[in-house]
């Protein structure tokens, strides 16, 4: 089949709720993917996040290929190895939780969000977030999501969710009444443009929980597993949860999500409370076990705080090159790049050179590059961003 003729099945058989780029990807690798013509891109953006360590690294697609000759599925009526070994790799490295397990980020959101109104108990069912957050597209999980954008065309959206300012301790104290459960939020802010919290910001958050009995619950499914430099966000500001969610990286780009919760909170989740008919699926939980296992005898934590450095170094000397470039931010491999004029021509003009970034908000350029990336890898696709950026300059200001 040709790229047209692709794009054409899609306009006849599949639903248009993505805005698509019009490539056909047929293979990827590492932090490099091809399409149907046979052109390279470098991917700064692997699977918005989910192959943290590139494209169908050997271990994982090994881990799933052997699987795959074992058994494939099989349901939570029964125990499995490999669901017992996953867990207790996730609690070792997080505060010793307990593991619910699902298949994406919005659906442990959803687990996390009924827990807390449960454990909370009668009466108590109010969860306050954090403008600009995402916590995905499901009911829940998209009513916990402040962003009108998201929401829009599907009310009445689920009560109980109240909104404040993200690093707003002063917003937060003031929400709280006798009616909440919890506070939820991302360590930091992914879609609404990686936004990084003040140094005492978690921390006050945990003291407000601790003095208020409330839940404090971390959506980690874009900064956990490595993704910081860390396993796991909330451990670069020393705060513990007494929930998290994980999906995006967890699975080495297999999918699969988690709900952890500390095991008192954990308890509350009786049985026939929750479920997921694919939950800790053994393929997918196979890969997870890889995704674990490579990042650890491949020393990628340490490898991720040296490539960020690297990278936004890279960065910074756009913001020197270009003056509409107004503020470089993140932290290990979560960066984003704000901008002062919408970012759409950029990435675009980007893919066209065989460079794939990613913009949120409008303005603001956001890089999940793989902890794989070499340094030459970075230093072309940087190559390809400042001929982006020249070339949009120049059309804004020959317009």
């Amino acid at each position: 089949m040709t790229t047209q003729e692709v794009l054409d099945q899609y306009g006849r058989c599949v639903i248009g709720n993505y805005g698509r780029l019009p490539v056909v990807i047929t293979r990827a690798s590492g932090s490099q993917m091809w399409d149907l013509d046979g052109k390279r891109y470098l991917d700064l953006f692997p699977g918005w996040g989910c192959s943290l360590l590139g494209h169908c690294h050997p271990r994982v697609v090994e881990a799933i290929r052997e699987q795959a000759g074992r058994i494939i599925h099989v349901d939570n009526t029964f125990y499995t190895v490999e669901q017992g070994r996953l867990a207790e790799i996730i609690s070792e490295r997080s505060f010793g939780g307990k593991c619910f397990f699902c298949n994406s980020g919005a659906e442990a959101n959803e687990a996390a969000i009924k827990l807390a109104r449960k454990h909370a108990g009668p009466g108590r069912y109010k969860i306050i977030t954090m403008e600009r957050s995402f916590h995905g597209r499901t009911f829940g999980a998209m009513s916990a999501t402040a962003q009108s954008k998201t929401q829009q065309g599907f009310d009445p959206l689920v009560p109980g969710f109240v909104y404040v300012p993200f690093n707003n301790i002063d917003a937060v104290a003031k929400a709280i009444t006798n009616e909440t459960a919890a506070i939820m939020l991302e360590p930091i802010q992914g879609e609404g443009g990686v936004n990084v919290p003040d140094d005492n910001y978690l921390a006050s958050l945990r003291e407000l929980c601790d003095e208020h009995n409330l839940l404090l619950i971390f959506d980690e499914v874009q900064t956990g597993c490595g993704r910081t430099g860390t396993w796991f966000g909330y451990q670069n500001w020393g705060v513990e949860p007494d929930i998290m969610t994980l999906a995006k990286a967890l699975g080495g780009g297999a999918p699969i999500g988690a709900m952890v919760a500390k095991p008192d909170v954990a308890k509350t989740l009786t049985v026939g409370s929750h479920a997921s008919t694919f939950g800790a699926n053994p393929l997918v939980v196979a890969a997870a076990i890889a995704m674990f296992e490579t990042i650890e005898q491949e020393n990628l934590l340490e490898r991720v705080k040296q490539i960020s450095d690297y990278i936004m170094a890279k960065a910074r000397t756009l913001a020197q090159q270009f003056g509409f470039v107004e503020q470089v931010r993140g932290k290990g491999l979560m960066i984003g790049i704000e901008l002062s004029l919408p970012g759409a021509p950029i990435v675009a003009a980007a893919l066209e050179r065989g460079l794939r970034v990613n913009c949120t908000q409008s303005t603001i350029l956001r890089l999940l590059p793989a902890m794989t990336i070499t340094e030459a890898e970075v230093d072309e696709a940087f190559d390809i961003l400042a001929v982006a950026m020249q070339e949009t300059e120049s059309k804004l200001v020959s317009s």
